[in-house]
């Protein structure tokens, strides 16, 4: 395959510490180049840099056999670069149409206003051409759950991927994908799969970057392994293994992927929900005993984040009974704390994190009446022992506990949600999604812990579109369909084959 886009000797330092150090990139026609490392290896710089996002301390561009210049965003869409990046970017006060078409000239009638009709046939138009019928263009971005948020960026990615040029010829693209399936369904990856398909078969590039493996081994031809800023091997993808690219990323090997339970579960019931309804929910009736990891997952809107809302107090329970320890749990968020109930919310940027603040923030924000002196003056001694001593349970790598959260990768970043919750001692934990957008070293360090937390009695519940994760890390995984439960079944000899099958099946019924 002919080379399209090179980015050579690329380097990076911020305050003297090295981000980047001489990768260099090569993507062809037709090719699927997957890049991939753990957090902080270097990947988010180098496409930001090719984004024009970053200015590079060096770097040398080349498009089609000739030397190009990227200084600013609008140097990259120029030339043809797509991004579709791993954070969120939109208006969540503007529509779905207006968000896809940001940036660009709206459709005017008289050179004036607005032509919103037109500028929402051509939305639908630009989410069909990749699979999206679902979504309604004049939408609020602010209304749509994080998936479809997501669904929206990829398809405007695609706005001009069939524009011509002056001779009447499409031009090629690079499309550059950074976690783009983190928020999707099973069904939502393989349509995006079959749109990158579609882009690899008329000569435009992809470069894909994942930390699930097996998404490589599905859609890449060639992959690039980056480590500590430095790209340590680019190779086919079919020379190489899973244990091959573990090995390749975190500079060793990783044995069992999933901690093993090496304690035995209790028959002491610790949470019992009985017919809990919500607007959401129906139905939903469960009992888990100490210790015990219980999975939640199913096809998308199938009711798993609503469960853990309407258990930790966010979502209105109009009937049923939730009981923990033998005692009826209170209403309100703040006495669910109290008690011993803690959630790690799946998007932790916007709802689990205050990312212009330091660690030590982060981590004591429910705690400060605790840490104060009297209950009432601030204590920045206490609060940073404090932050100190659960940064080293969580095994967080950081410069301290004023470093800012925003800096920290994003495996760290649910690091320091994991440690504030488990400051709380927590009865229950309630995970959405805990190792979303994290890579293969940092969940690892993250199984780890929740493996500790349930060897400790605190009852968990797990949701997550990650069915390996489910099988390797719960007890029984509950299946859930239009926010009823419809099926629980043992891990222990579960295939993700069998996981998935139970989806689709009980969603179709």
């Amino acid at each position: 395959m002919q080379t399209f886009f090179h980015i050579a000797n690329a380097s990076k330092a911020y305050s003297g510490v090295p981000a980047l150090q001489n990768a260099s990139l090569t993507l062809r026609h037709g090719e699927v180049h997957a890049l991939i490392g753990e957090n902080g290896a270097g990947k988010s710089t180098l496409i930001k840099i090719m984004a024009g996002v970053v200015s590079p301390d060096s770097a040398a561009f080349t498009l089609r056999g000739e030397s190009v210049s990227i200084q600013s965003p609008q140097d990259a869409l120029a030339l043809g670069l797509r991004f579709i990046h791993q954070e969120l970017s939109f208006v969540p006060e503007l529509s779905v149409a207006e968000n896809i078409f940001l940036g660009q000239v709206y459709p005017r009638i008289g050179g004036v206003l607005v032509n919103w009709r037109e500028l929402n046939r051509q939305a639908r138009e630009v989410l069909h051409s990749v699979g999206i019928d679902h979504i309604q263009p004049q939408v609020q971005m602010a209304r749509l759950s994080t998936g479809d948020q997501m669904l929206v960026r990829i398809a405007a990615a695609f706005v001009d991927s069939t524009a011509l040029d002056d001779d009447g010829e499409r031009t090629a693209k690079v499309y550059v994908m950074d976690e783009p399936t983190a928020a999707l369904t099973g069904a939502e990856v393989e349509m995006l799969f079959g749109v990158i398909r579609e882009l690899k078969a008329i000569g435009d590039a992809v470069l894909y970057v994942s930390h699930r493996l097996d998404e490589i081994f599905t859609i890449a031809d060639t992959v690039t392994v980056m480590r500590n800023g430095e790209v340590v091997t680019t190779q086919p993808v079919s020379e190489m293994t899973h244990d091959d690219m573990i090995v390749q990323m975190t500079g060793r090997e990783l044995v069992n992927v999933y901690p093993p339970r090496e304690t035995m579960l209790k028959d002491t019931p610790t949470l019992v929900v009985n017919n809990l309804m919500t607007p959401s929910l129906h139905g939903v009736s469960f009992t888990l005993v100490e210790g015990e990891i219980l999975g939640v997952t199913g096809l998308r809107a199938s009711g798993q984040t609503e469960l853990l809302r309407a258990l930790i107090g966010t979502d209105r329970i109009t009937s049923g009974n939730i009981t923990l320890n033998g005692s009826n749990i209170p209403g309100t968020t703040t006495h669910r704390w109290q008690e011993g109930i803690t959630y790690v919310p799946r998007e932790r940027r916007s709802e689990g994190l205050m990312m212009g603040r330091s660690v030590r923030d982060n981590m004591v924000l429910p705690h400060l009446r605790d840490l104060a002196v009297g209950g009432v003056f601030t204590d920045y001694r206490q609060e940073r022992q404090f932050s100190s001593q659960y940064a080293d349970d969580v095994r967080l790598k950081s410069t301290g506990p004023e470093q800012i959260v925003r800096e920290l990768s994003g495996g760290n970043q649910q690091k320091v949600v994991f440690a504030r919750a488990l400051a709380n001692r927590p009865r229950l934990l309630l995970l959405d999604e805990p190792t979303r957008g994290v890579d293969v070293g940092a969940k690892f360090d993250i199984y780890s812990l929740i493996r500790d937390i349930s060897a400790n009695g605190t009852a968990i519940v797990m949701s997550s579109t990650d069915l390996p994760e489910l099988i390797g890390m719960c007890d029984r995984i509950m299946v859930m369909n239009n926010g009823s439960p419809v099926t629980v079944v043992e891990s222990a000899g579960l295939t993700e084959g069998d996981l998935l099958r139970l989806c689709y099946e009980e969603a179709v019924q």
